[in-house]
């Protein structure tokens, strides 16, 4: 049985941009946007790992570009708004693993050695899954999650900003969509 829940999430492919119920679109970019935030969303991602139990919120980001020009990706920028306007940037997938680490083992008695249990984030799908895309061709779509250490909130929106076509170097409009 666990290596079926194994091999689902090894499969996991995300939809469309625009097949999200939070998406917008701005010229000929389109980016959808879900956040993971039950046990049941986030098995299909990450398994047994539940992340926003462990107060992460794991946000995927789908980004589709149909225009005629390449976007760059590098300086893309994701924040979680709340609805009090709390500002939280997106964690570094590398640093999630280090947010919450082990639970101590107990003390030992005698010479016993205690073997230090596995950190829970410490798994391959948090860095494997996360956004990592530097350049999105055009006619093609991009994504991966980006963590914030929040719950979800009503009201609250994603804001993403640092887009730019990769030939003139123009920003392109910064996306604000609410996750009503």
């Amino acid at each position: 049985m666990a290596f079926a829940a194994d091999k689902q999430t090894q499969s996991f492919r995300p939809g469309p941009a625009a097949s999200y119920d939070h998406h917008q679109t701005n010229g000929a970019v389109t980016i959808g946007v879900d956040p993971y935030h039950t046990a049941d969303k986030e098995k299909t991602a990450f398994g047994k790992l539940d992340l926003y139990q462990r107060g992460i919120l794991p946000v995927l980001v789908v980004i589709q570009n149909d225009g005629a020009q390449a976007i760059r990706l590098e300086n893309l920028k994701a924040e979680y708004v709340g609805p009090n306007e709390n500002h939280v940037d997106a964690t570094p997938a590398s640093d999630v693993k280090y947010l919450h680490g082990p639970d101590a083992p107990p003390l030992p008695n005698g010479p016993v050695p205690v073997r230090r249990p596995k950190n829970p984030l410490n798994v391959w799908e948090v860095e494997g899954r996360a956004f990592a895309a530097k350049m999105l061709p055009a006619g093609n779509s991009a994504s991966g999650f980006f963590y914030f250490q929040t719950g979800l909130q009503r009201g609250s929106v994603i804001y993403l900003s640092g887009l730019t076509e990769a030939s003139s170097g123009k920003e392109l409009l910064y996306f604000e969509i609410p996750l009503e």
